[in-house]
């Protein structure tokens, strides 16, 4: 490969890389570190702390059976809007069934966890970064979630570079959202805003409750 073919190949790498990143950050917002209560980092940091495998705790059949029929339309949901948004070949991190299982079970358990709807966790996951794993938002926001990276360290939880997990990520923002609902007196379109950086703006929780739409039962 000579000099100027080996220049042509690192521009399209970067411009590739450029309109990737465009495409995710449409919604990151300025959000702010905020100050936190003694009691309320202390009560967020053992909400996030410990991440055992999301195993959903199902006691009876109708559980088991509820949950199995969630999954498996999630998940044939999940194939076709990967496709619909990245192309046939989906996302990398997403391209195996096993891949895409993991992730809905996550969402489901995690969203458990902090008393949310998962089709709204979804809805959340699709506008952010469009089921990105590794997206990285021009504000600097994190993962499927686009976590903002101040947050493990607000909160004791080590570097920021575990919000490229899926578990880390999604109890990440379950738990922050749930904190902001609980601050706007459940108003979850002034949660939706301050967690996305444009509180008190709609576009952001109208996006949010649109794709929602597309995840309900």
């Amino acid at each position: 490969m000579n000099l100027d073919d080996w220049c042509r190949d690192v521009l399209k790498l970067v411009l590739a890389v450029w309109v990737g990143l465009a495409s995710i950050s449409v919604w990151a917002g300025p959000q702010r570190e905020e100050h936190l209560a003694d009691s309320v980092r202390t009560a967020l940091s053992v909400a996030v702390s410990g991440l055992p495998p999301p195993e959903p705790y199902l006691p009876t059949a109708a559980d088991r059976k509820a949950y199995g029929a969630w999954l498996q339309t999630q998940q044939q949901r999940l194939s076709a809007r990967l496709v619909q948004l990245h192309g046939a070949t989906g996302l990398p991190e997403l391209a195996t069934l096993e891949s895409q299982r993991l992730f809905l079970q996550t969402v489901w358990y995690e969203s458990h966890r902090a008393a949310l709807d998962p089709s709204l966790v979804l809805g959340m996951a699709e506008v952010e970064s469009g089921f990105r794993k590794f997206a990285i938002s021009s504000a600097g926001a994190m993962g499927v979630m686009q976590v903002m990276p101040f947050w493990p360290r607000l909160l004791g939880q080590g570097d920021a570079s575990m919000l490229f997990q899926w578990q880390a990520n999604v109890r990440f923002a379950c738990v922050i959202l749930r904190h902001y609902i609980k601050l706007e007196d459940g108003d979850l379109a002034m949660a939706l805003g301050r967690y996305n950086g444009s509180r008190g703006q709609t576009a952001y929780p109208q996006a949010v409750l649109a794709a929602q739409q597309r995840w309900q039962p």
